[in-house]
């Protein structure tokens, strides 16, 4: 037997971004494990992650075009295998004939992150439909909210050097759970508590990292600006303003100190349902700790007052001067120390590209259902499952079954927005393509080479693309450029080139050093360096130019509190990532079926006992899961973990049924955490006995797909 050890990269949605190692048997895939090498994830991989190959080698791999025969919406019994060029000449057709009827801006292409990696996701796709006159998409629906906020206060998405934060004595994780959604941060979080750092989380929920933390803060959800607001006056009060480094490198700090004086802690903490002893003694801490350090997590701006939650938290450390010392400062996101430009490469220089109407992915129920003009009536999803992670998915269903809507989805197994599709396109994972990825967790670049065949007729959705521009007779040279091709143009000027990385696999991508104080002296990516408290750009997009409070949306509405009297937010579990998992048996079975978690209090007020069934609703829907009674969570309000199928949930709806389609005040992020709903005894016979806690079966495999035996 042959066997060979391949260096790669994790592709999915998460700050990690990890090197792993695949070890590869006579051309299949045996063992992966992290690469123990590697500076930042040091040889360990996630849980999902360990069982990677289940999804790489399970039965359910899509192998071959599919097309539509049948209803809309009904699963795989509607669909066909077809060859490779029936699927594209029906692709093409049915582009064609959107755009003969309703104007190239008819096009959408709908994609985001269930590959990071910048050749397969952010390159040839949206290039194609850039010179083709498609709609522009608004990647909105992870950190839309932050990336505008931090360009706001700092100019980019940029802080303090992770590996760095060994150095602080105070540690705020804020809306960040590490322990499931940034595990490779957490060993250097810990290896500064061992050396006396105080870590504090700031969480509606006592998750695992919570648990682990020194101190636990538990804000009511979307009142997280309320609570930095307060923060920062005891500060002041308490003498902790470093107005030197202020008046050197920030702007409007005379406006914020004024705006402080309406923010005195007992405020604060009332808003936030905080004891008010809670606030003071966190600010105490903020006040006399230096180095601190705050790791500001992606929940908290799903709500509708994030921008300027997140506006409010980096500011923080402007206030305390602690960007002056290693360790010290905010971080939201790495992405701002890259230097890659994929939009660069998606429409470059030379390439027409007619001006088009943009759509936020956020509101696709919404786009889809009448507010786009004129209509979207061509629809390309890839590497995304919107039914699963898109809010309003009734409405969004809806949309989804128009007969004037002609639906693409390339995909690696059949998922539930593959029900809607019209043509199903088997596209390859991730050791059976190149790919090129950074990280919003860390510093490092990574080449991900093929190691594998891909499993029957699947190809890159690089591949794919080139194949419809050719089908629809597109003849720029631009739209032929081979991976190859594409990653050195991503890599051009950034000072990493693409036979480094073909050496060594991964290299650091700025000269932010580790142990560095990149923001000591300023230098912010700002037109003139400095921080902004202020911000006047902001007015004409309708929101407070000064740092201050958005309140939420639904969570704050006490005339809807009356109908609908629980918050519901919908966290990351530890075993699914996004939806990329969701249908895998052993990823199923470690998270367990569908639960509404509530507070003791919550539940014996509604009669309902742990492992009940329960009918989760509002005005726009409802979802079935099973009570889990748990004091994680305070009274008023219930969670329930994201990213579940429809398809696999009992009454084939999911959490995103009650979820409204409504934009953050900055940067049209989508408020799933600012949501109302009632929780309700369902019928026993409405939950199948296999969502009382057993493994769900595996789910049936689509037409032209591998079986197993």
């Amino acid at each position: 037997m042959a066997t060979t050890v391949h260096p790669g990269a994790c592709p999915l949605d998460c700050p990690d971004t990890c090197v792993w190692q695949l070890t590869v048997t006579d051309g299949r895939p045996v063992a992966l494990r992290g690469d123990p090498g590697h500076p930042f994830t040091r040889g360990a991989l996630c849980g999902k992650v360990n069982r990677y190959l289940d999804a790489v080698t399970g039965p359910d791999r899509l192998t071959t075009p599919l097309v539509r025969v049948g209803p809309k919406g009904v699963g795989p019994v509607s669909y066909r295998p077809a060859s490779w060029e029936e699927a594209v000449r029906r692709v093409a057709g049915g582009l064609r004939a959107s755009i003969d009827i309703n104007g190239p801006e008819s096009v959408l292409p709908y994609y985001f992150a269930g590959t990071m990696g910048l050749v397969q996701g952010w390159t040839m796709g949206p290039r194609l439909f850039a010179h083709l006159g498609a709609s522009r998409l608004r990647t909105t629906i992870c950190t839309a909210a932050s990336r505008a906020a931090l360009g706001s206060v700092y100019g980019g998405s940029v802080g303090f050097e992770p590996e760095s934060v060994v150095e602080a004595k105070l540690i705020v994780l804020w809306g960040a759970n590490l322990l499931s959604t940034n595990l490779h941060h957490w060993p250097f979080v810990r290896q500064a508590q061992q050396r006396g750092a105080y870590v504090v989380t700031i969480d509606p929920l006592r998750t695992d990292t919570a648990a682990r933390s020194d101190a636990h803060v538990a804000p009511l959800p979307g009142t997280d600006a309320a609570l930095a607001l307060g923060l920062m006056r005891h500060v002041r009060d308490l003498g902790g303003v470093d107005r030197p480094w202020l008046a050197a490198h920030t702007v409007g700090w005379e406006r914020l100190e004024a705006r402080l004086d309406e923010w005195p802690v007992d405020r604060a903490a009332a808003e936030c349902g905080l004891d008010v002893d809670v606030v003071r003694r966190l600010g105490e801490r903020i006040a006399t700790t230096r180095p601190t350090a705050i790791r500001i997590g992606l929940g908290l701006q799903r709500h509708a007052g994030a921008g300027q939650a997140v506006r409010a938290i980096a500011s923080i450390p402007l206030v305390t001067g602690d960007f002056r010392y290693p360790g010290g400062g905010a971080l939201a996101t790495t992405s701002g120390h890259h230097r890659i430009d994929s939009d660069r490469v998606a429409r470059p220089a030379g390439m027409p590209a007619p001006p088009a109407r943009s759509i936020n992915m956020s509101r696709l129920a919404a786009a889809l259902t009448g507010e786009a003009d004129p209509p979207v009536t061509a629809l390309v999803v890839f590497d995304t499952n919107p039914v699963a992670t898109v809010p309003d998915q009734n409405r969004l269903r809806q949309g989804l079954t128009r007969a004037d809507l002609f639906t693409v989805v390339l995909e690696q197994r059949w998922t539930d927005t593959c029900d809607f599709a019209d043509v199903v396109l088997p596209a390859t994972m991730q050791p059976e393509h190149l790919d090129l990825h950074t990280s919003y967790g860390h510093h490092y670049t990574t080449l991900n080479l093929p190691v594998l065949d891909p499993p029957g007729q699947a190809l890159p959705n690089t591949e794919i693309f080139r194949r419809i521009a050719a089908a629809l007779g597109l003849d720029h040279p631009r739209l032929r450029d081979s991976d190859e091709e594409l990653t050195r143009q991503l890599l051009d000027g950034t000072g990493i080139s693409y036979e480094e990385l073909t050496r060594r696999t991964y290299a650091r991508a700025t000269g932010v050093a580790v142990g560095s104080a990149p923001y000591a002296q300023g230098g912010f990516p700002s037109l003139d360096g400095r921080a902004r408290f202020h911000d006047p750009r902001l007015t004409a997009q309708g929101v407070d130019p000064l740092v201050g409070y958005t309140p939420p949306v639904e969570v704050g509405d006490a005339t809807l509190a009356r109908r609908f009297p629980l918050a519901l937010i919908s966290p990351a579990g530890r075993f699914f990532l996004n939806s990329t998992f969701a249908s895998l048996p052993w990823h199923r079975g470690r998270t367990g079926p569908p639960r509404i978690h509530l507070h003791p209090v919550d539940a014996a007020a509604r009669g309902l006992a742990d492992g009940d069934p329960a009918r989760v609703h509002n005005d726009r829907g409802e979802f079935l899961a099973a009570v889990a009674v748990d004091d994680a969570t305070r009274p008023g309000l219930a969670f329930t973990y994201k990213a579940y199928w429809a398809r696999l949930s009992p009454g084939g709806s999911t959490v995103n049924a009650v979820t409204g389609v409504r934009d953050t005040d900055l940067g049209g992020g989508p408020t799933f955490h600012d949501t109302r709903v009632e929780v309700q005894a369902a019928p026993a016979d409405l939950l199948p006995a296999d969502d009382a806690g057993r493994p769900a079966p595996t789910p049936t495999a689509p037409p032209g797909s591998p079986q197993p035996g």
